[in-house]
């Protein structure tokens, strides 16, 4: 992206029907720690990269608390991050006072979504530089949104927001037939996993991520690091990897002659080049 004529406001369009600030507020999102977010029935897990700056600083928070029904996770500029969830937290506080009863998740994601679009059609403001991943869970049972800066929402059975986050979609994509019945720990199993992908080879470790797990019976909380730490040891001692869709094609591959398994390792090299470039060209307003 680069400077022109048109990006000056953000009521101005250009020639090719643009808005060039809130695709600016998008990109932000982009360059921000990773956030995940699945869901299964009963449960949603939110889980984050929150890596300090410096050895000298503490990390940023990246996932907040709503209410006992309600949190969130952000990837983008933090200060919007946490004026937002201050927002949210009011109007569950208010809708509660009111009707004495929580606020449901579909619509506080609309009420956001509002708060978000007039930023979008206000000379005077800005749009908002962060994404949301909005758990939570009500009558209808569990649920995960993503709120655009943009103003748009969309529901979703897992998702990956932020810096790197397509190597988490690649494993979220291949998985999410099966979160659907998933129990509370293997969600919280293959948040860890869908983690470790955005890290490039980094070591997996309790104090450079947060998960938080809301569920039935069980309100917004967030896991200390002895727990995930000791997630993170079970998996890694007993060798598991990332389970992939093509697990039964490897196999079969493995009994085979070696010139099918030289395909196949040529084949995932291809879809992972493929999906790097899916990346780098996709478009930055999602409407």
């Amino acid at each position: 992206m680069f400077r022109n004529q048109y990006d000056t406001d953000v009521t101005t369009w250009s020639p090719a029907g643009r808005l060039f600030q809130v695709e600016y507020a998008m990109e932000a999102v982009k360059q921000g720690s990773a956030a995940i977010g699945l869901r299964s029935k009963t449960h949603v897990v939110l889980a984050c990269v929150n890596k300090a700056n410096s050895e000298l600083s503490s990390h940023q928070k990246k996932i907040f608390k709503v209410d006992d029904h309600i949190g969130v996770a952000i990837a983008g500029l933090t200060a919007d991050g946490r004026v937002l969830s201050r927002y949210m937290r009011s109007e569950c506080i208010n809708y509660s006072f009111t009707y004495e009863s929580p606020l449901p998740v579909g619509r506080l994601v609309v009420q956001l979504a509002d708060k978000a679009q007039v930023c979008t059609q206000r000379s005077w403001k800005r749009p908002y530089g962060v994404g949301l991943l909005v758990a939570g869970l009500d009558e209808s049972g569990a649920h995960l949104y993503y709120n655009c800066p943009s103003g748009n929402y969309f529901e979703y059975q897992a998702f990956a927001i932020g810096s790197r986050s397509q190597a988490a979609k690649t494993f979220l994509e291949r998985r999410f037939e099966t979160f659907q019945n998933s129990s509370r720990d293997d969600l919280i199993k293959d948040a860890l996993f869908a983690i470790r992908e955005t890290l490039q080879g980094e070591k997996l470790k309790s104090s450079i991520c947060t998960v938080t797990v809301l569920g039935v019976g069980e309100p917004f909380n967030v896991l200390d690091q002895e727990t995930v730490q000791g997630l993170i040891n079970a998996f890694e001692m007993a060798g598991e990897e990332a389970p992939a869709a093509g697990d039964e094609g490897a196999a079969a591959a493995e009994e085979g002659a070696s010139s099918a398994a030289e395909e196949g390792a040529s084949a995932a090299a291809e879809e992972d080049a493929a999906a790097a470039a899916a990346e780098e060209g996709a478009a930055p307003m999602d409407i």
